[in-house]
């Protein structure tokens, strides 16, 4: 799809951190005027080394014409896009946020009262993709939001996102991918877990799993790059997970499900935050994962390493 590029090019990026901050270098990479707003000194230092000019508020950023969001949770949309609408001149607000889909609901009433557009289109790809605009995104809006919102959808993604349905669908679905990438890593790590009792070299065993219909991303990327090696650097937090895993199985009750396998792995999830902490990265839950042996602990990694 051909996107004509807006004449006034100023975008409002709010929450300059890992993901955020990387999202607003890539808009002034892209030619973009980026104004941007964090509460964090070491987040704002970073933003205007990438050339993002900052605001002391949430309030100065009202009626700028495209406005991102990459915020930690739920509630603090809600408090956020009330103060983005004081001002007439917003075309569209983009919630990159993993939120819920009753808060996107509510903020698209919202903003469609004040004159502005809302989609929440979670996004998937980490810091490099938002660094190279390369990042997935699950989009949910009205027809008038995503035709408002596609500039800045386009210039997050490459064009790598996908219209799931009205607003709060893309909440769904990004829900749902992290529910899947959970489960796969913990129905994963406990066939590692057998695969070592039984002798076999675990290194062996993904690359043999990796040729069959068994594979996944999970087990083709994560495993052999992040876990087998014990080095459990993937830069996205237990907490922010077990948070997602947890928030998924919500949502799913909430429509009327009773997911039993969601049920299992929300429960792992939680017991890996209890043993490991919210701040230790979340490929490391899957050394809680197994039960006949520790194989898939650092020191069982950096051993594997050197028999392999």
């Amino acid at each position: 799809m051909s996107i004509t590029l807006p004449t006034d090019r100023r975008i409002g990026i709010i929450g300059l951190g890992s993901m955020g901050g990387a999202m607003a270098t890539s808009f002034v990479g892209q030619g973009w005027t980026v104004l941007g707003f964090d509460p964090s000194e070491a987040a704002r230092t970073t933003a205007v080394a990438a050339g993002i000019t900052l605001v002391d508020t949430v309030d100065a950023l009202a009626g700028i014409p495209y406005i991102v969001m990459s915020l930690p949770s739920a509630k603090i949309v809600e408090g956020t896009v009330p103060a983005l609408l004081t001002a007439p001149g917003t075309i569209a607000i983009i919630d990159t946020t993993t939120s819920e889909p009753k808060t996107s609901q509510k903020m698209s009433a919202l903003a469609v009262e004040s004159g502005a557009q809302f989609v929440d289109a979670p996004v998937s790809g980490g810091n490099t993709g938002a660094a190279t605009g390369t990042l997935a995104s699950f989009v949910g809006g009205s027809d008038d939001a995503i035709s408002a919102a596609q500039p800045v959808l386009a210039g997050l993604t490459g064009g790598k996102w996908k219209h799931v349905g009205p607003a709060g669908a893309g909440n769904v679905v990004k829900l749902l991918n992290n529910m899947l990438v959970s489960t796969n890593l913990l129905a994963v790590a406990e066939a590692m877990d057998v695969a070592a009792a039984y002798g076999i070299n675990l290194d062996s065993a993904v690359a043999a799993l990796n040729t069959a219909t068994g594979a996944s991303t999970v087990s083709t990327k994560m495993y052999p790059e992040q876990i087998l090696n014990g080095n459990f650097s993937s830069g996205f937090s237990l907490g922010l997970m077990s948070r997602d895993v947890a928030l998924a199985y919500a949502v799913a009750l909430q429509g009327g499900a009773t997911p039993r396998v969601f049920a299992q792995t929300n429960e792992a999830w939680q017991q890996a935050l209890v043993s490991l902490g919210p701040a230790a990265d979340f490929t490391s839950a899957t050394t809680t994962f197994t039960t006949a042996t520790d194989a898939l602990t650092p020191a069982a990694a950096a051993t594997t390493q050197k028999d392999s």
